[in-house]
């Protein structure tokens, strides 16, 4: 294999999605494809079997893998993300009884169904942004199940801030310093809540949207929960890596606003869809919303270090060498998709996809490994807001409904834009 010596940052950045499925193409669709990327040697990673050798902690390590550039953005310095072996999975505990038990998920989940029904009555007569409609909804409804309720310009206020925070780890210029500024704000403000409860100290933050007289609804909760949380070494998180981790609750909670309005572009390509979302019950909706997750773009790759000095598909793969997991080529990979440009749930009516077959937040079992435990959450929210998209009664206006593939992450260049909005509420009920 002739090794690929330019560095491909430029390439990446460029070309953005496209990039990794591009670059094994043009080597001939090897499973393995050398690089270089941000100055370091890379290896490109494909299929099935590079998935199980990814998620394998005695092959990969995550501490030193993610560039400042999108810790200060997307993850935060000091995240779960970061950290290996005895240290991950204390610290993973915490956000596997938080986010996998299905209380939790029933809990976070009714929220929504109840802000999104609040917000629908909202939308009637006029015009809204779908995308930024959604991210509002859910920053409402997850920071009540943190523990932390806010005012609705308050949750606005921290959808923008999560949104931003994605929007711009991907990129350089006011994206990016826009996605900085905005962790920050919000790391300050969760710091502050965090402080607060365990200090006692009643009446509002000075510094933070969040209130620290709602300790009542702090019990039990999320916040209290990572506030409390005692490291393998058995100290607590100091307050920064506190908000830290709980925003790594939030802010992944608000991103599921691009799943959402994914699903409502397949609903507006594909209109036979909206009856069987109406008619097919929860298995439907659940196909549904493995399909979205699967055909639409979110996740590129994701990166980890070589743990030792390793081999893959025939190759070595030096200690400390850069992985990158191809995640988009993965969804849209022929030989393991039939018609994978085709959007069709029917692909998994009456099946769950096997943990290395459908990786948009990651491969091999949540509660041990590296796969997002949030995942669970992900699927019940699009399980409800898929149906609930179907049953809205709305108009397209003609608008920008392209999705570039060059721009990570990706969406509607319009933000789906829809007017009048009217809701069958007996439907919704009936769930």
């Amino acid at each position: 294999m002739t090794a690929v010596m330019t560095d491909a940052t430029l390439s990446l950045l460029v070309h953005g999605y496209a990039w990794a499925p591009d670059l094994r193409r043009a080597h001939g669709g090897a499973p393995l494809v050398r690089t270089r990327l941000m100055g370091r040697p890379a290896a490109l990673l494909h299929g099935p079997e590079a998935v199980a050798f990814f998620y394998d902690e005695k092959h990969v390590h995550r501490q030193g893998a993610l560039p400042d550039p999108v810790l200060d953005t997307l993850f935060g310095q000091g995240a779960v993300h970061t950290l290996d072996g005895r240290a991950h999975r204390a610290r993973k505990e915490l956000f596997v009884s938080l986010l996998m038990h299905p209380d939790g998920v029933h809990s976070l989940t009714s929220r929504v169904e109840g802000a999104w029904r609040d917000a629908v009555t909202a939308w009637e007569g006029g015009r809204v942004v779908l995308f930024d409609e959604v991210a509002a909804v859910l920053a409402r409804a997850v920071c009540d199940w943190v523990g932390l309720p806010v005012p609705d310009d308050a949750a606005r206020e921290i959808a923008e801030d999560c949104v931003a925070m994605v929007d711009g780890f991907a990129t350089a210029g006011p994206r990016h310093a826009l996605a900085r500024r905005a962790r920050r704000r919000q790391e300050n403000a969760l710091a502050a809540a965090v402080t607060d409860l365990r200090l006692r100290e009643h009446g509002p933050h000075p510094d933070g949207i969040f209130s620290a007289s709602r300790h009542a609804a702090a019990a039990g909760s999320p916040l209290e929960a990572v506030a409390l949380h005692r490291e393998a070494d058995g100290t607590l998180l100091d307050p920064h890596t506190a908000a830290v981790e709980l925003l790594n609750i939030i802010r992944p909670t608000i991103a599921v606003a691009w799943f959402a309005v994914f699903a409502a572009h397949a609903l507006h390509r594909h209109p036979g869809r909206h009856e069987q979302l109406r008619t097919g019950g929860a298995a439907h909706a659940r196909a549904f919303a493995h399909e979205v997750r699967r055909f639409y773009p979110f996740v590129p790759f994701v990166g980890g270090l070589a743990a030792r000095d390793l081999s893959f598909a025939g190759d070595a793969l030096p200690a400390g060498t850069l992985l990158l997991l191809d995640v988009y080529g993965h969804h849209h990979d022929p030989e393991l998709w039939e018609r994978p440009y085709h959007f069709d749930p029917g692909r998994f009516a009456g099946r769950e996809p096997g943990s290395d077959e459908l990786i948009p937040q990651g491969g091999g079992e949540a509660r041990t490994g590296h796969r997002c435990p949030g995942e669970d959450i992900t699927i019940s929210l699009l399980c409800v807001l898929g149906p609930a998209l179907a049953d809205l009664d709305f108009a397209v206006p003609q608008q920008d409904l392209s999705i570039p593939l060059t721009r990570i992450p990706t969406r509607p260049r319009s933000g789906f834009v829809i007017e009048p909005a009217r809701q069958p509420w007996k439907r919704l009920a009936r769930r």
